[in-house]
């Protein structure tokens, strides 16, 4: 099996600490439980991610921590927890923050006008840049008329699967370095500049509604939205998984809405027949 030719590249490991057997035990978890695909290579990753949690459980073995996060749902969340990939930067894709403040922005806010209900998600928010990157675009770089559009019905949901990066989206407090990709007015508008660090302010804050979820269970939320980001996290998932969740994600959104994804992404399937593309990955839900 290609797991195990992998494998026995791996130097120092002793086979009966961690094995291709283990490899493979955990890789159907997470593919099961979160629809990660681990391909051969990620041994190592796997090993390395791993480890802490094998010693922290007493397991010893990998072997008897997979028996470990079989039984225990606490510990198998915090496991694939652990093996998620949370890279994200500020104004990440700049051309989906621009097409947002031109062309969907202006129908938000009409919306609002209006005194309708408008509702964003952003899904795999990771620590949370591209959930404020959306926000202060919302909001723009006149803060009386921000404060005016922050205090109407306006919701943004962000949820990740990976509970330990919600909670630095939470705090929204990043290195002054970090927002230098997002347009000095925005930034002017809506952070607060304190010891090098940058804090979004309360309004902002006061917009987003941070959740643990899985996107491959349930979805509790009744409401459907304008829009919903959801990039850079479908590569980890295979062909059918990603076709199931684009469907999923079509389904929530309003008629009209836009759904943004990540640059090497595509949407594929049956999904296709209710979107139209806008836009260098982004796409908009036809009317009924």
């Amino acid at each position: 099996m290609n797991a195990a030719v992998q494998f026995d590249t791996m130097p120092g490991v002793s086979p009966g600490v961690y094995s291709a057997a283990d490899f493979a035990a955990v890789r159907d978890i997470v593919h099961s439980e979160a629809g990660i695909v681990l391909p051969p290579g990620k041994a190592m990753l796997v090993y390395s991610r791993l480890s802490p949690l094998v010693r922290k459980t007493g397991s010893q073995t990998f072997a008897n921590y997979i028996a470990h996060i079989r039984a225990d749902d606490v510990e198998r969340r915090r496991a694939i927890c652990a093996l998620t990939t949370n890279h994200t930067f500020f104004y990440r894709e700049a051309h989906h923050f621009e097409h947002f403040a031109k062309v969907v922005r202006p129908e938000l806010l009409k919306k609002l006008g209006r005194r309708e209900a408008v509702r964003m998600w952003s899904a795999g928010c990771s620590t949370g840049e591209e959930t404020w990157s959306l926000v202060m675009t919302l909001l723009g770089t006149d803060r009386a008329d921000g404060m005016r559009i922050a205090g109407q019905d306006m919701l943004v949901l962000a949820t990740d699967i990976a509970t330990h990066a919600l909670q630095p989206a939470e705090a929204a407090t990043y290195p002054l370095e970090a927002l230098k990709p997002v347009p000095a007015g925005l930034r002017h508008a809506w952070t607060e500049e304190k010891d090098g660090q940058a804090m979004l302010r309360d309004k902002a804050r006061q917009m987003v509604r941070f959740r643990h979820l899985n996107l491959l269970g349930g979805w509790p939320m009744k409401a459907k939205f304008d829009v919903i980001f959801c990039r850079n996290v479908m590569i980890y998932f295979d062909q059918p998984t990603k076709e199931r969740l684009v469907a999923r994600f079509v389904d929530q959104l309003l008629p009209g809405g836009h759904l943004y994804i990540g640059h090497s992404e595509r949407v594929t399937g049956p999904a296709m027949q209710k979107l139209k593309i806008v836009g260098p990955t982004i796409y908009q839900k036809v009317a009924a």
